[in-house]
C-alpha cells in the first residue's frame, strides 16, 4: 500500500502500465462513460421512455410495480435519494431503458373520489407517458369504470398494453379474450402477485416505443433544467431569465414530445431551457395530482447537465421537493438549489438564511454539495447569478483529476484514518482513477468489494471535495477488485 502514488516514479509507471495492460484486454471497459451502476456506455445519450400503470382501485398496480422491482429485472437504480412513497423506478428490459410509473401510491381529494381519480390517472398517462399499461381484473371481467378508462385512452395516439390481472390457473386464460372488447390489440395475461407472463408483458410494453432517439447536443452548451414542485416559480424563472438582456437564438423543438427548447446566450455561454413550453403553459391536470406532476420533471432532468431545483421558501421543504431533488442527485446532474420567493418569506431577520440553509441540509441531505441561492423570480433579486452559478457547476462537474494526484490523496486520506476490517478482515484499497466526468466517476481497486463500507467512501469523497471543490456536483465511485499482486 505505500508503495501506491508514492514519490517513485517507476512504482507509479508500473501501476498505470498495469491499469492499461488491463484496460485493452477489456478486464476494464473504456473510461469514456458509465452508467449509474458502474456499467460502461458506448458514449452515446438516449432518451428514456415512460411507462405508466394506469387501471381503477384494487386491479393490481402497485403489486405489478412491486413484484418488478421484486424481481429485479434488470433494475438500474433504485434511487436511494427518494423518500418514502416511490411512485416510479427506472428499469431496463431487453436492452430498452425506461421509467416506469406507478399510479397507484396517488391519493385524490375530489368529491366523486373514484371515478375522477382514474379519470385523471388516464389524462395524465395520455399526457406524460410514451406506452400505458392498462391494468385490469382478469377475475371480474370488464367493469363501467373499466370502459371509463378505456375510452378515455382511445383518444391517444400512445400505445396501450391491456393487461389482465389474476389470471393465475388455466381455467381462468379464458378470460383474458373478453378484454379485447375494449378496442386496443395488445391483451395479456399475468398474475402480478405470481410473476405469471411478465416476460410477455414487458415484451408488448417494449415493442410499442417509439424510435429511439439520439440527442446530439452542443459540447460548449449548458442544458439547464428548471425543476420542482407546481407553483414554485419555475415559469417565473424562466422568463426573468430570458427577459434580462439576453438574446434568445430561437425557439424549436426539442427531442422529447410538444417540449420547446429555448437557446439563449449570457456571458458569452450557451445556455438551453429545456421544455420551457411544458412550464409555461398551465397544466390541464388537477391541482390534486400535484405528486403526479413529477413526470415532467423526470423528462427535463434526464436530459439536463445542470438543474436549477426551486423550493417556494414561505412553504418549506416538502415531501415532493425530496422526491424531485432524489432523482436528479441519484441521476448524477449538476445542481443548484434555488430557494424561490425569498421577497415574500415571513419574519425574516439577518440570520433567516442560515436557518433555511441549515433546514436544507438537513431535510435534503444528499445536496450537501449543492450551492443554495435566495432569489426572488418576480422580482428578479439575484437571479442575475444564476447563469453564473450553472456555468461554474457545469465547470465543476467537468474536472479531471490526475491519476497521481488522486493517489496522493488517497495515501493521504488511509494515513489519517486507515480502511475499516470486517470480521477479521482488512481492506484495503489498491488505486484509484477517474473513469468520467458529468458526474465525476472514480473507481477504486480493493482487495475485497465487500469490506466497503459507504461511510468510509463519504469519507473518501469529503476529503475529495476539501481538496478539488467538485461544488454543485454529485461523485459517484465504482467499487472493482484486484489482487494485491496485480
Amino acid at each position: 500500500m505505500e508503495e501506491v502514488g508514492g514519490s517513485s516514479l517507476s512504482v507509479s509507471t508500473i501501476i498505470l502500465k498495469i491499469f492499461f495492460v488491463n484496460l485493452m484486454k477489456n478486464k476494464f471497459p473504456a473510461v469514456d462513460s458509465w452508467d449509474r451502476a458502474g456499467n460502461f456506455l458506448e458514449g452515446r445519450f438516449f432518451l428514456k421512455n415512460i411507462v405508466a400503470i394506469v387501471g381503477r382501485p384494487n386491479v393490481g398496480k402497485s403489486t405489478l410495480f412491486n413484484q418488478i422491482a421484486k424481481k429485479k429485472i434488470s433494475i438500474v437504480d433504485d434511487m436511494p435519494g427518494v423518500t418514502r412513497d416511490r411512485i416510479y423506478m427506472d428499469a431496463n428490459w431487453l436492452n430498452n431503458d425506461f421509467t416506469l410509473i406507478d399510479t397507484g401510491g396517488i391519493e385524490f381529494e375530489t368529491e366523486d373520489k373514484i371515478l375522477n381519480g382514474i379519470k385523471i390517472q388516464a389524462e395524465i398517462a395520455i399526457e406524460e407517458a410514451d406506452a400505458i399499461i392498462f391494468l385490469v381484473d382478469g377475475r371480474t371481467g370488464i367493469t363501467p369504470a373499466d370502459e371509463e378508462i378505456a375510452e378515455i385512452l382511445r383518444r391517444t395516439t400512445k400505445p396501450v398494453i391491456v393487461a389482465a390481472n389474476k389470471i393465475d390457473t388455466l381455467e381462468l386464460e379464458m378470460n383474458v379474450y373478453e378484454f379485447y372488447s375494449l378496442g386496443f390489440e395488445n391483451v395479456v395475461g399475468i398474475s402480478a402477485s405470481n410473476a405469471l407472463n411478465l416476460g410477455d408483458l414487458l415484451d408488448a410494453v417494449v415493442e410499442s416505443f417509439p424510435k429511439v432517439v439520439e440527442e446530439v447536443s452542443d459540447e460548449d452548451e449548458i442544458k439547464i433544467a428548471v425543476i420542482g414542485r407546481p407553483n414554485v416559480g419555475k415559469s417565473s424563472l424562466v422568463n426573468k431569465l430570458l427577459g434580462e438582456e439576453r438574446v434568445i437564438v430561437s425557439d424549436i423543438p426539442g427531442t422529447t414530445r410538444d417540449a420547446i427548447d429555448t437557446h439563449f446566450f449570457s456571458d458569452g455561454t450557451k445556455f438551453t431551457l429545456i421544455d420551457t413550453a411544458g412550464m409555461r403553459r398551465k397544466s390541464k391536470i388537477e391541482d390534486a395530482v400535484e405528486r403526479y406532476s413529477i413526470i415532467r420533471s423526470l423528462r427535463a432532468i434526464d436530459r439536463a447537465d445542470v438543474v436549477l431545483m426551486l423550493i417556494d421558501a414561505p412553504a418549506g421543504i416538502t415531501e415532493q421537493d425530496k422526491k424531485i431533488a432524489g432523482y436528479a442527485h441519484d441521476s448524477g446532474k449538476g445542481c443548484v438549489i434555488v430557494v424561490n420567493k425569498w421577497d415574500i418569506f415571513p419574519d425574516k431577520h439577518d440570520r433567516s438564511t442560515n436557518r433555511f440553509t441549515d433546514e436544507l441540509r438537513k431535510e435534503i441531505g444528499f445536496l450537501q454539495y449543492a450551492p443554495v441561492l435566495y432569489a426572488s423570480a418576480l422580482t428578479g433579486q439575484r437571479v442575475n447569478r444564476v447563469t453564473e452559478l450553472v456555468k461554474f457547476v457545469a465547470e465543476q462537474q467537468s474536472m479531471r483529476i490526475q491519476t497521481s494526484a488522486l493517489n496522493e490523496l488517497l495515501q493521504d486520506a488511509i494515513a489519517v484514518n486507515p480502511p475499516p476490517s470486517k470480521k477479521g478482515k482488512q481492506l484495503k484499497i489498491l488505486f484509484m482513477t477517474q473513469a468520467d466526468i458529468c458526474p465525476p466517476r472514480f473507481i477504486l481497486f480493493v482487495n475485497n468489494p465487500e469490506l466497503v463500507h459507504f461511510s468510509y467512501l463519504r469519507f473518501i469523497e469529503n476529503r475529495l471535495r476539501e481538496s478539488y471543490g467538485f461544488e454543485g456536483t454529485p461523485l459517484k465511485f465504482v467499487i472493482r477488485k484486484r489482487a494485491e499482486e496485480e
